[in-house]
């Protein structure tokens, strides 16, 4: 088999975005982050993805044992799946992981069962494969404002809920930048515009909270940084208004919620207005390439995004 060559784009200040293939080209990274000679990842994509992060190691002159940690933002299977596997070709290398989040990478059986709730057991195996445990030895559970260093660079887990429970996102000082997971939405490169990047919340399913999830953004934005890096796509730099977009979708998705709560498929009406909620602000952002592309790049988010909406309504009616 060929070895396999990583898309990597370098985003400054010793970050490498990691392309890692999930579902399409350029929907979800990986960040290699790099200081004197050590590493650390954050987020790996899933088991197909670890070919492509070693790969990228050795773009950057690195080896394998040269990795001081993994760092898993929270265990939904886009960012953590590929984690027990990349664990196994990283000798030295530990992972970190919300106190919430790490049982279910040492024993993956319950986060199997939740994913094939989401997506059906015959696409969950096709799109995560066999999720390979890791060594509870080699886990590092993230207290809140927890400190990691690695060839003198210096990085602080930030706990922040509202998309997942057991979700933290990673403060970079010397980027001036935070990693965020999910906790800052997603932004697509092929949604920029003459008008900058475009972003919007991820809900998915099953502990979308939207008080919370304001709350993340707000801890985010109180670090003061200059640019973040999201796993779907990597960098963007206009944080003060993509905070203020963030909250005015947020607060967009909870009125769509509301409206169809009672509505007999609430699920499939929550999933036409959330896209035309979000086409209507694309199109004010200058987006010109038609409903057919907009619905391209935004079907997939648009299904779970519906269902994470549809669970938060479940739960406020227990």
């Amino acid at each position: 088999m060929p070895q396999q060559v990583a898309s990597t784009t370098d985003v400054g200040d010793g970050i490498v975005a990691i392309d890692t293939l999930y579902q399409r080209p350029f929907a979800d990274a990986s960040h290699l982050v790099i200081a004197d000679g050590r590493a650390a990842f954050v987020d790996t994509g899933t088991n197909s993805s670890v070919p492509l992060l070693l790969d990228a190691l050795a773009q950057y002159d690195l080896e394998p044992g040269d990795v001081d940690y993994v760092f898993l933002t929270h265990v939904h299977l886009d960012h953590a799946g590929g984690a027990g596997a990349l664990m196994q070709a990283l000798p030295n290398a530990r992972c970190v992981i919300h106190p919430r989040g790490a049982p279910h990478m040492a024993d993956p059986t319950r986060l199997i069962a939740g994913t094939q709730g989401v997506y059906g057991k015959e696409k969950a195996f096709e799109l995560y494969g066999d999720i390979v445990p890791i060594d509870a030895g080699r886990i590092i559970e993230a207290g809140d404002e927890d400190s990691f260093s690695f060839g003198g660079r210096e990085v602080r887990a930030l706990h922040t809920e509202g998309h997942a429970r057991h979700h933290y996102c990673l403060h970079d000082a010397d980027s001036r930048g935070v990693f965020t997971g999910d906790s800052f939405g997603i932004s697509y490169r092929e949604l920029d515009t003459e008008k900058g990047e475009f972003i919007f919340p991820t809900s998915t399913p099953p502990h979308f909270e939207p008080t919370e999830a304001h709350k993340a953004v707000d801890r985010i934005m109180a670090q003061d940084p200059e640019k973040l890096y999201l796993t779907h796509y990597s960098r963007v730099n206009d944080v003060g208004r993509l905070a203020d977009d963030m909250h005015d979708c947020l607060d967009g998705y909870v009125a769509i919620a509301r409206r169809h709560k009672d509505h007999d498929d609430r699920q499939q009406a929550m999933q036409r207005d959330l896209f035309e909620f979000l086409g209507e602000r694309l199109v004010a952002h200058g987006y010109n390439k038609g409903r057919e592309a907009m619905w391209t790049v935004l079907r997939d988010d648009m299904k779970l995004n519906s269902q994470g909406l549809d669970a938060w309504l479940s739960w406020l009616e227990r």
